[in-house]
């Protein structure tokens, strides 16, 4: 489809801008870590945190200036050497890139403040339907569920609408499922390599740097929070600037598949399912947590340890088995549906999902049950 040139040409200019992305936040991220211990800008401790000790959470102020600095150094490198192919891709991609931009800056200012002085959860569902509705403005909305939920092309009115409530929803989702170390960046990371690996292939180039350069500045935050050790003020949390800032470009690049042209896939695979994939265990973690919280009449918007990484440590498994155990499942979620999208109706796809992830819970839940009441205490509620 694409001249073998053509595809070198993207593919060093996606490592180069990975590579820029990697260099500024591994920079940024210790230097950020050495201020807020100064400041003592730490995490507040309380019965529903996992981690010991005081851990700054200002890890995501990291994200957006690496990621658009590299994202502009590649593309101004182009242009200045007169690459036309960075001038056509540009010319059809420039309006959305924009809004994204304009979205993410808003998300940015916003888990900031929230980080540092907290912010009511009701400003910031305002602020992520506007930035939602930027989004809808450049063009990107869903317009097509290419038979996902029995639907097709849908009336405009519908799929802004539609399109409003996914993106607060994905957004909150990533933002919730930050419970353990390493788990939203490990399952963001997956989610942007492989939309940017979509993106290269069906010659949505600008999408596919965009995708990598975010995965970029992941890398050296996932070191800092896994690896880090908070007795040597080597540990950082990603807190809401990361998590809002991540999930919005996730949410660009799931609109994004769903929006490309017709010939974009070059193999028959569903759109829907192949934008849904990356992102099934955080929003359908967050789906059941809110139906958790209110069967049990308890606020929906409030914090507990009901997540699934909650059940998975209740069994007695680690943090590091948990956050391996949780990539492993969404890694599987993304080959098996990819796979099979070509050849099942996406229906039976999402349904498979659902029961799959529904049995597991039910499992989880059990398995949970029978070791309280070895040990004769609660483990999970």
């Amino acid at each position: 489809m694409f001249a073998q040139d053509t595809l070198l040409y993207w593919l060093e200019n996606d490592l180069l801008g990975f590579a820029i992305s990697l260099l500024v936040a591994g920079i940024l991220i210790p230097k950020i870590i050495l201020i807020a211990f100064r400041r003592k800008l730490f995490d507040e401790i309380d019965e529903r945190k996992i981690h010991r000790g005081v851990v700054p959470r200002l890890g995501g102020i990291a994200f957006f200036p690496a990621f658009l600095f590299s994202m502009s150094l590649v593309v101004a490198l182009n242009l200045r050497f007169g690459s036309t192919l960075m001038t056509d891709a540009l010319s059809s991609s420039i309006v959305p890139i924009y809004f994204e931009i304009c979205a993410i800056i808003l998300l940015y200012l916003v888990g900031i403040a929230d980080d540092l002085i907290g912010v009511r959860y009701i400003a910031k569902f305002v602020v992520q339907i506007i930035c939602a509705i930027l989004l809808a403005c450049s063009g990107m909305y869903i317009h097509d569920l290419y038979g996902m939920l029995w639907l097709h092309e849908l009336p405009v009115w519908l799929a802004w609408g539609f399109s409003i409530l996914v993106a607060v929803y994905v957004v909150n989702a990533i933002n919730l499922i930050d419970g353990i170390d390493g788990l939203a960046s490990g399952l963001s990371s997956i989610a942007l390599i492989f939309y940017s690996i979509v993106f290269f292939n069906g010659g949505e180039f600008i999408y596919s740097l965009l995708a990598i350069a975010c995965a970029g500045t992941l890398f050296p935050f996932f070191y800092y929070n896994v690896f880090g050790d908070a007795s040597k003020q080597k540990k950082i949390f990603m807190g809401d600037t990361g998590a809002l800032t991540t999930g919005m470009v996730l949410v660009f690049c799931a609109i994004g598949v769903m929006c490309a042209r017709p010939d974009f896939l070059t193999v028959d695979y569903n759109p829907a399912i192949v934008a849904v994939s990356p992102l099934i265990v955080p929003c359908f973690d967050v789906f059941r947590v809110y139906f958790h919280r209110v069967k049990r009449g308890r606020n929906p918007f409030l914090p507990d340890k009901c997540h699934i990484h909650h059940k998975l440590l209740a069994l007695g498994i680690n943090q590091a088995g948990a956050l391996l155990t949780i990539l492993g499942v969404s890694v599987a979620f993304i080959g098996v549906n990819v796979l099979v999208s070509p050849y099942t109706n996406p229906n039976l796809i999402f349904v498979g999902d659902i029961v799959v992830w529904t049995i597991a819970n039910i499992l989880l839940t059990r398995a949970i049950r029978k070791r309280e009441r070895t040990l004769g205490t609660v483990l999970y509620d």
